[in-house]
């Protein structure tokens, strides 16, 4: 019988005495494997690009590099599945995070079974909130006004639909910001499924008129 895949995990943590537990909890469950830990985003950024786990789970305020900011460099790379692990409730850290591209947000209160439960949704390329934010989030994306401008978009894919209303192509986006293509058509794709547009000046047009960004 084939041995079934294991996840291959990072804990991103400034507290070492959590991190050290949390790592402890998630090395006794068999379908799991810890690959590596940091104590910031900028330290973990170095253990993903030579381990190349399926998830980080990551805290949001850290020296450094905090948690949001490294999942913003993470848009840039070919980048892991990323599950907050958080004490933070506040409606900046929720959104910032879920808008600079994080798969899930759970609080550390959340018990064993709902932590194992949520990294494996999340390996699979399934999206998780913690019951106490859902609500919150829901909210908002019901609301007639949506997310507020600024915060549906990540720092990085607001800077590629600027480029974009300058009319300006991938290769010179990328020559830009120094990225690769891949990683400006990935923006653009991000950017067009949450403005919901079909096409880059569609996009333009809808962020225009949202008021994103100014002709």
């Amino acid at each position: 019988m084939k041995p079934v895949k294991k996840v291959r995990i990072i804990v991103v943590d400034d507290h070492a005495l959590f991190r050290a537990g949390l790592v402890s909890l998630l090395t006794s469950i068999p379908e799991f494997e810890i690959v590596g830990e940091a104590g910031d985003g900028e330290e973990a950024l170095a253990v993903i690009a030579k381990e190349k786990p399926d998830v980080v789970l990551l805290d949001v305020n850290m020296p450094v590099m905090g948690g949001v900011e490294m999942v913003e460099t993470l848009q840039d790379l070919d980048q892991p599945r990323v599950l907050m692990l958080t004490i933070s409730k506040h409606d900046e850290d929720l959104f910032g995070a879920i808008a600079a591209g994080a798969d899930g947000y759970l609080l550390k209160d959340s018990e064993p079974d709902e932590l194992r439960r949520a990294i494996n949704l999340v390996a699979e390329g399934k999206s998780v909130l913690s019951p106490e934010v859902t609500s919150r989030v829901l909210k908002a994306v019901s609301s007639s006004k949506g997310l507020p401008p600024d915060v549906a978009l990540s720092k990085r894919e607001l800077e590629v639909l600027q480029c974009l209303a300058k009319g300006m192509t991938s290769a010179l986006i990328a020559q830009a910001l120094y990225i690769s293509e891949n990683t400006v058509k990935t923006h653009v794709r991000h950017i067009l499924e949450k403005l919901e547009a079909s096409n880059r000046a569609e996009a333009v047009s809808r962020a225009i008129q949202l008021g994103i960004i100014r002709q």
